[in-house]
């Protein structure tokens, strides 16, 4: 992914949170492995460790944690550790990489480093070392300055192994010419294409520009920025990225991945000492060098429009397909409390029914939805606030313009009211105390910029002494319109104007690019070339020894999972609750859900939309500003979502209903309660003019995901042949739901929708149908037990609306394919299996993490080029599937999936690959819940403590046999699949799916 943080590993950022946690009953040798020494106490300011020099030592209460900064004194490497009470820990190295070009190589270089290393000198040990941990989350990424390489874990000794890992791939990475081939970019012959592009960041790229609101966002931040880095695109310009030649890689590397330039961060309960004596000696041989500069700070250029062209929106936009955003120059982002305070000014102009924007732009309907770049953005050494359209009419422009305009200087003059801006405070101090099982990392991520850009980090985690300060700025939204909008010398109109033909375009360039590459090669170089791909073709195919890959083993395994205790109650007579007494820093947690089974199928479609109305269209008694002041003053949100479950022993049987989720600091629960209560029951949906606004607005960006997301949509679309919750799902969330909201969009009459989304309340909110979920501290459960009864005595009776009858579900088989704007494609492949609690289901689980590791990554991503793929069993859903990701032959792809069967029906597993498959599983399993999530698993689904731990016996049970039969079982016969990409793709007798 590309914009203001480009993803080059997205294997478990885009995982869902598995169920489970690490057991709380270990061996003593387990003990041992997995315990700590806190020795954070015994270190004090001045003092010298392993080579580093203690600068600074903090205590942050609020966030109960030690922040101690160090610097190598040979090196001058920056060390930033959080000591905080957390099992979850988190390191991380990075490096500045800031651009002077639009190759991508620090992007390029990002994946090439984890290509093998002198320690480690296997084809990819990254993705290797998924199979060989317990990581909670593995990853790495390049941003507009920096490049990082975080993973996090509970595990010790997969603390060490992975941070050895980690450490030799980025300071002594192999980098041969045959990995930079594959992982940025090659020319190769194709049997009959002729010459093509090829390579896994050339692909990923090609993606991220066809996709219209990130090439929207990115072209306006170059315009806003030259003589910068920031004219630059980090990820790489497609069009560009050939010009990065293996010399020029190696070098930037050399220059880049050195201590010198180096920050690194830890956090968690492992001790310090021994991290800083492993990093020592790898850097040993390293002396201080001078520091990299590059241009970043703008020189201001007073005001200028610019206009380009880019690809179409939907069909359902009509004529109304320009983008326009308005961008102005904002403060130095290293100023921490104007950044803080911009940050807030930007959420209470923009974001919200009471926000003058929101009220000046969508709510008169001049554009769909905000521009993609729309909000205040301190990624750059200077920050920008941009406010804009998407979905606009070009004879609209200057109306956008002039009403920004008018905003701003009202919003200059009178401020904000001050019930909203103690709300936006109090969210902030709210998402603070809540707690998440990834505090570690997104502590990393809001530091990071700042720190990369010489800012001291402990400064970002005073967030009290910000918050305090702003209250006590008096005007301080008037003085920052006045600074940096009303008399701004730097301001960016930036225009882009859909071209039907803007695909094309991209193909045509592409391939003048190719004729262009082939002028300048001689029949001999072309020679070469061949043999290079034939070689690259041979290291792909060879058979790795892994052995000198550190690994964990199933004794780093808890045999038991961990339990989460629960007390089942009834309150106002009749309505099941769950009560969780938890450590939960004093907020209280409500889940509910209203369940429908699978009745009013003819009512799915309007789910989403009707779940998405409860917060956007204010109620009979308030408008929609006066209730979302509330529910930002008092709670932490409140949220309703389409909820869709099957039976866990029968796939033909489902609950479908809306899922209720809010919280709040237990001060407020008897008004987190009061207002869940007045959306349920006073919604106002003949509201015609917000409800347009709504419809709009999701119909853009839900359109604007597929590219984006479209393994997950493609996915979606082959699975929804096959069961009924499937075919819910696609309703809800899928390719259907993008064509349902847009013919909606399109029909402009929306009286029939407003009466069907009260049908929906009526159907949906049924006391006899409810059961909730409360989790809170101890002193806080008398008081939810008050409230809720006092809600749930409120709560409407069941409906006297008859359901039709829905058709029969009968599981069938096809091909379909959604042809879309896009550069790359999306491949998937969908196989109806067994209930969860089938014997046979904890051996697809494991199947699919070896056909993953073991087959497809290697052909879908290493020989395809595409950016991702692999193989994934839903246990609850029964539907085994394989996926690509931004594919650039999605066709041949399916093949891959075929290949992948008849690959487990011959190949031999070993005791390693059966070892790896389940350590995979159990990561899944045993990653870190934040409070809210605990005992969520039964609520939620059904699962309970003892179907899980009877599962995690399963997994522990399996045998290499077992996954070929299941293979040979479920996988040899009859399949859905489905594809999505640019129409010039060759699908003839497929299904065709419009969107």
């Amino acid at each position: 992914m590309v914009g203001t943080v480009s993803c080059a590993r997205i294997l478990q950022a885009t995982s869902r949170a598995r169920l489970g946690a690490f057991s709380l009953k270990r061996s003593s040798q387990l003990a041992r492995r997995f315990s700590s020494t806190r020795s954070s106490s015994d270190i004090a300011l001045g003092q010298q460790m392993h080579g580093f020099l203690v600068e600074d030592i903090q205590s942050v209460s609020e966030l109960k944690l030690k922040a101690i900064r160090l610097r190598h004194e040979r090196t001058g490497m920056e060390w930033l550790h959080i000591d905080r009470d957390d099992a979850n820990n988190v390191f991380s190295i990075g490096f500045n990489t800031s651009v002077s070009d639009s190759t991508g190589v620090p992007h390029i270089l990002e994946h090439t480093t984890l290509c093998g290393s002198e320690k480690y000198p296997v084809r990819d040990p990254f993705f290797k070392m998924l199979n060989r941990s317990l990581s909670t989350f593995m990853n790495a990424w390049t941003a507009h300055d920096y490049t990082q390489y975080p993973f996090s874990t509970q595990n010790g000794q997969d603390y060490e192994n992975l941070q050895s890992v980690y450490l030799d791939a980025v300071f002594r990475p192999l980098l041969r010419e045959m990995d930079f081939r594959q992982e940025g970019w090659r020319m190769e012959r194709e049997k009959d294409l002729g010459w093509q592009i090829k390579g896994v960041v050339y692909n990923e790229m090609k993606g991220a520009f066809s996709d219209a609101g990130s090439l929207f966002a990115s072209r306006a931040e170059q315009q806003m920025f030259p003589g910068t880095t920031y004219q630059f695109e980090s990820g790489g310009d497609p069009q560009v990225i050939p010009e990065l030649t293996y010399e020029q890689l190696k070098e930037f590397h050399a220059r880049r991945y050195h201590p010198s330039n180096a920050r690194a961060y830890s956090y968690g309960s492992f001790a310090l000492a021994p991290q800083l004596k492993r990093v020592d000696a790898v850097i040993a041989g390293y002396t201080r060098q001078p520091p990299i500069v590059v241009p970043m700070d703008v020189q201001p250029f007073g005001e200028k429009m610019v206009t380009e062209f880019g690809p179409c929106e939907s069909s359902s936009a009509g004529d109304k397909q320009t983008k326009f955003s308005i961008s102005y120059l904002a403060n130095d982002m290293r100023n921490v409390y104007e950044t803080f305070a911009m940050s807030v000014f930007s959420g209470l102009l923009l974001h919200g029914a009471a926000a003058p924007m929101h009220q000046a732009l969508l709510d008169t309907h001049m554009g769909s939805d905000y521009s993609s770049n729309t909000g205040y953005s301190p990624f750059t050494r200077r920050a920008s606030l941009t406010v804009g359209l998407q979905g606009l009419a070009d004879a609209d422009i200057p109306m956008v313009e002039q009403r920004i305009s008018e905003t701003m200087a009202r919003v200059g003059e009178q401020g904000f009211e001050q019930r909203r801006v103690d709300a936006a405070l109090a969210s902030v101090e709210l998402a603070y105390k809540h707690k998440t099982g990834d505090f570690g990392m997104r502590l990393m991520q809001s530091v990071s910029t700042g720190w990369f850009h010489g800012v001291d980090p402990v400064e970002y985690l005073r967030v009290s002494e910000n918050v305090g300060r702003l209250r006590a700025d008096t005007g301080v939204f008037s003085k920052l319109v006045e600074k940096y909008v009303a008399k701004s010398n730097h301001k960016l109109k930036f225009v882009m104007l859909a071209d039907p033909r803007y695909m094309q375009g991209l193909n045509e360039k592409e391939h003048e690019l190719i004729q262009t590459k082939l002028a300048q090669l001689s029949p001999a170089d072309l020679e070469v070339l061949d043999a290079k791909n034939a070689e690259l073709a041979a290291e792909q195919g060879r058979t790795e020894d892994l052995s000198v890959l550190p690994t964990l083993t199933l004794d780093d395994v808890a045999p038991t999972a961990r339990r989460f205790a629960v007390d089942m109650g009834v309150c106002a007579e009749s309505v099941p609750v769950q009560w969780r007494t938890s450590a939960t820093n004093g907020i209280s947690y409500v889940r509910a859900i209203n369940a429908v089974r699978d009745k009013y199928p003819e009512l799915w479609p309007y789910m989403n939309l009707f779940c998405e109305a409860l917060t956007y269209q204010g109620t009979r008694s308030r408008t929609m500003a006066e209730v979302e002041t509330d529910m930002r003053l008092y709670t932490g949100g409140i949220s309703f979502a389409p909820f869709v479950t099957t039976d866990l022993g029968n796939l033909g049987h489902i609950e479908a209903g809306i899922s209720i989720g809010t919280h709040s600091l237990d001060a407020n629960i008897e008004r987190m309660y009061a207002l869940v209560q007045e959306l349920i029951l006073q919604t106002d949906f003949t509201n015609e003019s917000r409800l347009q606004a709504l419809v709009a607005s999701m119909a853009t960006n839900m359109y604007n995901d597929v590219a984006g997301s479209g393994h997950a949509y493609a996915r979606r679309l082959a699975a929804s042949t096959l069961t009924p919750e499937m075919r819910a799902v696609e309703a809800l969330d899928g390719l259907a739901q993008v064509r349902f909201l847009g013919d909606m969009r399109r029909s402009g009459d929306l009286r029939h929708v407003a009466e069907q989304l009260d049908k929906v309340r009526r159907v949906v909110f049924d006391r006899s149908t409810l059961r909730t979920a409360v989790t809170a501290n101890a002193n806080g459960v008398d008081a939810n037990q008050r409230a809720l009864e006092q809600m749930l005595h409120a709560y409407p009776s069941p409906t006297d609306l008859v359901s039709a009858d829905g058709p029969r579900f009968e599981a069938q088989t096809g091909q379909y394919f959604c042809p879309m704007p896009v550069a790359t494609g999306y491949a998937a492949q969908a196989t109806r299996c067994v209930p969860f609690v089938h014997a046979d289901s904890v051996k697809l689980q494991i199947l699919a993490k070896l056909m993953t590791s073991g087959f497809l990554h290697r052909e879908i991503r290493e020989r395809n080029g595409a950016y991702g793929g692999g193989a994934a069993y839903s246990a609850i859903q029964g539907i085994f599937s394989f996926y690509s990701y931004r594919d650039p032959v999605p066709r041949d792809t399916l093949a891959t999936f075929a290949k992948a069967v008849e690959w487990i029906s011959t190949h031999s597993v070993s005791d390693r690959e059966l070892r790896e498959a389940k350590l995979s599983v159990f990561g899944d399993l045993d990653a870190p819940l934040s409070a809210a999530d605990e005992g969520m698993a039964g609520f939620m689904s059904g699962v309970s403590d003892d179907m899980r731990q009877e599962r995690r016996d399963g997994f522990f049970a399996v045998e290499a046999k077992d996954l070929r039969d299941v293979a040979e079982k479920y996988l040899a016969g009859e399949h859905t699949s489905a594809v999505i990409g640019p129409e010039s793709l060759d699908m003839s007798g497929w299904t065709r799916v419009q969107v």
